[in-house]
């Protein structure tokens, strides 16, 4: 995967598989201390001990459509070259966390790509999933939840393209200032 929203695009799908009602992304760019962290949490069926030994070995999924898995295993390595870690935190029946963490200046570590898009496209593909994306450049916060989104909308859907168009631009545009801020 060449950027990290496409990293962050598989883990919701992850989660989703999982039976996730509640999935959250936070996202903390520490520039003064160079680390970048990446965390999801869902709320989904989590992963027994030796699921989430084994989640990070690409000859290891639970999908039957291919024999391997490789979305967590080249991100955990991504975070690794970039001298960072990933650390999975999971339980059954209450849900999973995957925290990776990055030195945000390394050289090899990829770029966010377009994580409006990432957002938008997952909110929008799974309306009844309720997504809250926080995003934290030094002191500068932004958050975009869906529930918060639905109340605005009064019984417009969230998966109107003209909606879904809009969030984009918007979650776009707060990154955009968080980090013009920040510089």
């Amino acid at each position: 995967m060449k950027d990290l929203s496409l990293h962050i695009i598989d883990i919701f799908q992850n989660s989703v598989s999982a039976k996730a009602t509640k999935i959250e992304l936070t996202i903390v760019e520490d520039l003064m201390s160079d680390i970048l962290i990446i965390t999801i949490t869902d709320n989904g069926i989590g992963m027994s001990e030796e699921m989430r030994n084994n989640v990070t070995d690409p000859f290891f999924t639970t999908r039957t459509t291919r024999k391997v898995g490789l979305g967590i295993p080249l991100l955990k390595q991504s975070a690794e070259v970039c001298n960072g870690y990933m650390q999975i935190y999971s339980v059954l029946g209450e849900g999973t966390k995957i925290k990776v963490q990055f030195q945000h200046s390394h050289l090899d570590r990829k770029p966010f790509g377009d994580l409006a898009s990432a957002v938008m496209l997952t909110a929008s593909s799974y309306p009844n999933i309720h997504f809250v994306y926080k995003h934290s450049v030094n002191e500068k916060d932004y958050c975009f939840d869906t529930d918060e989104v639905n109340a605005i909308l009064d019984g417009i859907s969230i998966q109107n393209p003209e909606i879904v168009l809009m969030l984009k631009d918007m979650i776009q545009s707060n990154l955009e200032e968080i980090k013009t801020e920040t510089i």
